[in-house]
């Protein structure tokens, strides 16, 4: 969990049951060839959302808009404490704020969207939009003992007011909004995939567009159905998945990577707190208030952040892309602490739990390092030591 949302609300506290304690409860664990335990918390059904709150609570989300918490025992399971539902077939985002209130992200609520907010979605196995329309591309809130959750601001309606100029896919006011970071003075960072920007929306709807990233050119990769030969140079937009808050207290927001989701070409931008306007450059990564932290990722689809630095999770280590053409293979995930040394301008990358992530769809710290997925059908919150 991000440092300025570490103070966990009473609200939700509350529900933690008395007697739960911090000491993990038995279950399954496997390790990776890199060393570390993989552990099974608890199975979830087509999980994303996912923030650790610590001492051994975490709250998640499902396919189907349940979100819930999970509390950790010292003695028996694990205990799932339900809150609340959406009406989205997609799991939404899911980050704690303020005096325990949880704030819930959904994305698009349909047509038009662009090929790589599609691809989330069937990768998933989701429906092109939730449930009910009016609950797509819009931040929620819920509080204890509230019957559901509120909504906060319609992200859509506010892209189509402040259009990408970047664009490539001819549409530029789309909007699939899906990476979400609560901060302390109450305001929520929002990662727009379509729109391929970060927001910042204030507790009364206001909303600011704190950075936008600019496409960058790829090599085409092999392989590309009807595309051209490997190699070709092909313009990519950016495709903001996550957002989180270093220990540095500056704002970090990773990328999935457009169409033809070139392998190793997804970066980490850091942007300076309280940023309005910036622009995350490809061409002059070093210009400005958002530089760019670490390249060379694939499919970037969440962001953590701890003491040891930023924590990467890659829906899939050959792209999302080879995912949807059911490549061998493709279905592997991968989780990586981006570090840099103070005395040195390189960063370096570390992989965990090497080879036992399918799918995976979130990450977060907060009393140990938590993973969730994989992203449809049978999943688990899951821990790694």
């Amino acid at each position: 969990m991000n440092p300025v949302i570490a103070r966990v609300g009473s609200g939700v506290v509350a529900l933690a049951l008395a007697a739960a304690a911090p000491v993990l409860a038995a279950g399954t664990a496997n390790t990776s060839p890199s060393g570390q335990t993989v552990r099974t918390i608890v199975p979830l059904d087509g999980p994303r959302g996912v923030d650790a709150l610590g001492r051994g609570r975490t709250l998640v989300t499902e396919t189907g808009g349940d979100f819930s918490l999970v509390v950790e025992r010292s003695h028996g399971a694990p205990h799932v404490v339900p809150l609340g539902n959406l009406p989205t077939e997609f799991p939404p985002a899911v980050a704690l704020g303020r005096h325990g209130t949880v704030y819930l992200l959904t994305g698009a609520a349909g047509p038009p969207e662009d090929p790589e907010a599609r691809a989330l979605r069937s990768v998933a196995g989701a429906d092109a939009a939730p449930a009910d329309p009016a609950a797509g591309a819009t931040l929620f809130k819920w509080r204890s003992g509230w019957s559901a959750p509120r909504p906060v601001a319609d992200i859509a309606a506010y892209q189509a007011t402040d259009p990408d100029p970047y664009d490539l896919e001819g549409v530029p006011e789309d909007s699939n909004p899906f990476g979400l970071a609560a901060l302390r003075d109450g305001t929520v960072l929002v990662a727009d995939a379509a729109g391929n920007d970060l927001l910042r929306v204030w507790p009364d709807g206001r909303i600011r567009t704190v950075a936008r990233l600019k496409p960058r050119t790829v090599e085409a990769p092999e392989g590309l159905p009807g595309g051209p030969p490997a190699g070709t140079p092909m313009a990519s937009e950016a495709v903001a998945t996550s957002v989180t808050v270093g220990a540095d207290g500056a704002w970090y927001v990773g990328e999935l990577r457009g169409f033809p989701a070139t392998p190793g070409t997804s970066q980490i931008w850091r942007i300076k707190a309280g940023s309005v306007g910036a622009t995350c450059d490809p061409t002059h990564p070093r210009r400005g208030r958002c530089t760019r932290y670490a390249d060379g990722l694939t499919s970037i689809i969440d962001l953590a952040s701890g003491r040891r630095g930023v924590y990467a999770l890659e829906l899939s280590k050959m792209s999302w892309l080879a995912v949807e053409l059911g490549l061998p293979g493709a279905e592997v995930g991968g989780l990586f602490l981006v570090s840099r040394s103070h005395r040195s301008p390189h960063v370096r990358l570390r992989e965990l739990a090497a080879g036992q992530l399918v799918l995976p769809s979130g990450v977060d710290v907060g009393g140990g390092l938590y993973v969730v997925g994989p992203l449809f059908g049978p999943g688990a919150l899951m821990k790694i030591r």
